[in-house]
Parts: structure tokens; sequence; C-alpha cells
């Protein structure tokens, strides 16, 4: 594609040294610009990627996006005989995702997108959704559902799965995926979509015809100024929705009921508590599931899901009212719901014949983590009615991530010390901060002398197991999925799951 293509009816404030160049690659990393490529100058809340220019002209870089208030010494380039193209926009960022766009052929015109958005439930609703697309494409015999996703976890279509390194890839990522999704006959895109993507602009250009909103509780007020701001960040995904598509909104949310104000012709609401276009009722909840009945425009259903906990009822709702806007036959639904067995991360159990039962879950807010113990509780209490027998205690063990919002330290050490009965608190993934600083912020807000401090997270997961008795439950908190652990000066790896299942095949099982 030329230069002149690329920058055809878009907004610009100047140009300098043009030249009509073939562009082979856009970037907005200088160390991956090759020769041809248009390296995008972006300023991050670490790192400005002006300073990186210099970098990007020694790669090969043909073009470069720069923002106003930024000169060039262009008399420098030219003395160096290079044919390079300086850009000048007022916002780069929009420059980039109009730029990925237009370079990968608009391919959100040609794949229906679903975004999601909310603190807690994206990935599981994705997750859901995922599985309702690959039941209808079965039953329906053609490529109608074909279905990828781009998530926390990872990107994922057809047989492709590609590391994430945000939840949200970056526009000119995003648009590379979505065009390889096209091409490889790919129907639906479902988009975990953070606040962070649509702050930076992420998303901008993606024509999505289903926006879903899970929940807000307070999270990212290190990025965010306050919550006020972060619910801002959220709302923009409803606010560059086209006319025809459809909003999918939690109406028990307070914050859901504040995006329902804004002026939407197709908007479905989902609730447990509230009335809503989709309503769950007569709830049952075991650890082998969750079971219900939906109340919905074409009728009731009845659920019978694999996920446990109200948590993952709201996620499957969302899923529901999301599907049948697409027009997903209900027994397509159900199976879809039905045959999904675990999510990787989100209270996933650790299988085995073990007396106690664990469980890893990427709770790292707040809200997820009571959620996550309310559901527990629930269950074992329901256990322990049923059977006669005691009521197991419920272990927690969990951190917090450094250089992430410090506000809900103190708040998650409360909700683990009241709903839990035995805390270990340990190392998360620190990242620059000082491991102990972050644990003894946790403990402050601790309202019971139920904890203990184990700063390894190894040796903490293997204290909680070894502690464990009969009928007990354990909880392995924060990092879910995640195969590495983060520190100021390392990555390791390191997985909940498979440390809690070595250390577990090392305990002696009565049982057994």
């Amino acid at each position: 594609m030329k230069l002149s293509e690329l920058l055809n009816d878009v907004k610009i404030s100047r140009l300098e040294n043009f030249y009509d160049i073939e562009v082979k690659g856009l970037t907005d990393n200088s160390r991956e610009v090759k020769d041809g490529f248009i390296f995008v100058a972006l300023k991050g809340a670490v790192l400005d990627g002006n300073i990186f220019i210099e970098e990007a002209l020694k790669n090969g870089a043909a073009g470069i996006v720069l923002e106003n208030n930024l000169n060039w010494p262009l008399k420098e380039i030219n003395k160096q005989g290079l044919f390079n193209t300086l850009i000048y926009a007022e916002d780069a960022r929009r420059l980039l995702w109009q730029f990925a766009s237009r370079f990968y052929g608009y391919p959100s015109r040609e794949i229906r997108c679903i975004g999601i958005t909310g603190t807690n439930g994206k990935t599981t609703t994705a997750y859901i959704l995922e599985s309702i697309f690959r039941q209808a494409s079965i039953s329906s015999g053609c490529r109608k559902f074909n279905c990828g996703v781009m998530g926390t976890v990872n990107y994922r279509y057809k047989n492709n799965i590609i590391n994430a390194p945000n939840t949200t890839p970056s526009p000119i990522l995003l648009q590379s995926l979505l065009s390889k999704m096209v091409y490889s006959g790919v129907d639906y895109c479902v988009m975990e979509v953070s606040s962070h993507s649509l702050e930076q602009q992420r998303v901008g250009g993606i024509d999505f015809k289903c926006a879903v909103f899970t929940n807000l509780t307070s999270d990212h007020l290190d990025y965010h100024k306050d919550v006020s701001s972060y619910f801002g960040a959220k709302a923009k995904l409803f606010k560059i929705l086209k006319k025809d598509a459809v909003a999918v909104i939690n109406a028990d949310d307070a914050y859901g009921q504040l995006l329902l104000k804004l002026p939407h012709e197709k908007v479905f609401t989902y609730a447990i508590d509230s009335h809503a276009d989709y309503m769950a009722y007569g709830l049952e909840f075991d650890f082998n599931g969750s079971r219900f009945n939906v109340a919905m425009p074409s009728g009731d259903i009845r659920i019978n899901s694999k996920l446990i906990g109200r948590h993952n009822v709201y996620n499957i709702l969302a899923a529901i009212a999301a599907a049948a806007s697409e027009g997903v036959d209900l027994d397509d639904i159900i199976k879809g719901i039905n045959d999904l067995i675990v999510v990787e991360g989100r209270l996933q159990k650790i299988e085995g014949h073990y007396p106690f039962d664990v469980f890893v879950d990427y709770a790292h807010t707040e809200d997820a983590l009571k959620n996550i113990l309310f559901s527990l509780r629930e269950i074992n209490n329901a256990r322990k009615n049923s059977s006669g027998k005691r009521r197991g205690r419920i272990i927690v063990v969990f951190g917090c991530g450094g250089d992430r919002d410090k506000t809900k330290r103190p708040f998650m050490g409360r909700i683990a010390s009241s709903l839990a009965d035995h805390v270990i608190v340990t190392c998360d993934n620190p990242r620059r901060e000082d491991p102990d600083g972050i644990i003894n912020e946790i403990i402050g807000g601790m309202e019971k002398n139920n904890f203990e401090k184990i700063v390894d997270r190894y040796q903490a997961i293997e204290k909680a197991l070894y502690s464990a008795a009969a009928g007990d439950i354990v909880l392995i908190a924060g990092k879910g999925h995640e195969g590495y652990q983060i520190f100021a000066d390392r990555k390791i790896d390191f997985d909940d799951r498979k440390a809690a299942k070595e250390i577990l095949d090392k305990i002696p099982n009565p049982e057994l």
C-alpha cells in the first residue's frame, strides 16, 4: 500500500519530507521496525515513544508519526541522505488505529465483533460465548458461527493460539489478527475490551456488532485517577457503537444502570435481582456446578452448567443475551453452556482423589475475591447441612500485584480475613515493589487474627495444602491461568495449578 493511500482522508497536521513509498508494515515498537515500515511514536505512562525515533530510523523506518508538540530535526535526516517522511498529528493514537484499520483492509467489516467489558467476568463470558458458537457451528453444519477469541488468557482462532501480552491487543496486532481470522473463515470474534484499551484507543475502528457490560467495581486506580474515570473509560465501548449494534447490560449493577441512560436503540438487560430481559431464578449450587432457570423474551430455559457460583450465573446470562441477539438457536445456547467444563484459571478445580477441595482462581480485585469466597461459603454450608458433618474450613492463599492499584490491598485483606477461616498472605507478581511491603499493606486491612505471612508463593501453597483436613476448601487466588511470576529483576515460570498438583502428589492420602 502506498503512503498516499494510507494518508487519504485522515486528519494530519502537516507532512515533511514526503516520499510516496510502498508501506510494508506499521509498528509502535522501534525494535520491530524494518525497511519500509511506518513507526508511530506514542507517549505512554512510563516511556515516551519519541525517544526511540532515532532507533526506528536506524532500523529502516520510511516514515515517522509524531505528535504536534515535537519537532524532529529534519535537517539531520537530510544530511544522512535518508528518505523519511515525517507525519505530524494532533493525536498519534488516533492516527495509529486509522492506519492499522486501512492497512489491513478494515477486517471488522467482514467479521462480527462482540466486545465484553467490565471489571470481572470478561474471560468467562468470552469462553461461554465461544462454546455456544462452537455448538451452533456444529449443529448448523456450516461456517456461520466459527469463532475466534481475544482475551486475557490468549488470542485464538481455528487451530492458532497466540500468547496474549495484553487483555486487548495493540491496534496493529488487533487489526492483523482480525485480518487473519477473516482469511481463515472465522465469522465471529469475541473480544475482551479492557479499560486501558479503550482509554488508549486500541479498539478504534472496530465495528462492534454487540457490546457486553459485566460489572464495575474499584480497580486500576493506579491508571485511572478515580472510579468515575474508570467507568468513563468502560463507557466508551458503548458510545462507539453504531446504530444497529446491540448493547447487553447487567441491570443489577449500579454502573449498568448508568449505561442504560445512554441512547441505544437495541438494548438487552440481564439480572438475578432486578427486572430484566434475561432473568435467572431457582438458583442451585454445589461443587458440580450451577443449575437455574432463565426467563427470557422467547420463553424459559433450564441451565445445568459445570461453572460454579452466583457470579458465573451473571456471566452465563450475559452470554445468553449476546448469543440470542445474534440469532443462535436456543438448543445450541443451552448445549454450549452445559458442555463448557472449565475456564482456564477461573475457579478451576485441581482434579484428584483428595479428601479436600482445591481451587485456583484469577480473583485479583476485592469484588472478585468476595464473590468467589461467598460462593464457596454458600456451597460449603449447604454441604454441611445435607451431610450432617462438620463444616470444612476455607483456607485462602493470595497476594496483590506490585506496580498496580495499591488502594485495593487493605480491602482485599479485610474481605479474605472476614470470609475465610484462615488466610495465608503471600507474593503475587511484585514487579518493582518490595513483596514484604505489599503483604504488610494487605494485612493492614485485616480485622481478624486468622492469617499468617509466607512470602514465597510455593511455600505458601505448600503450607495451605499440608494443613488442609478432610472437608476443607483451599482457594489459591490472584494469578489463575498465569504461568509466570514477575519480580523486579526477573520473570520466572510459575503456575499455581502446577504447583498445587505437584505438592498434592507428595501428600500422603489417607483415603487411598
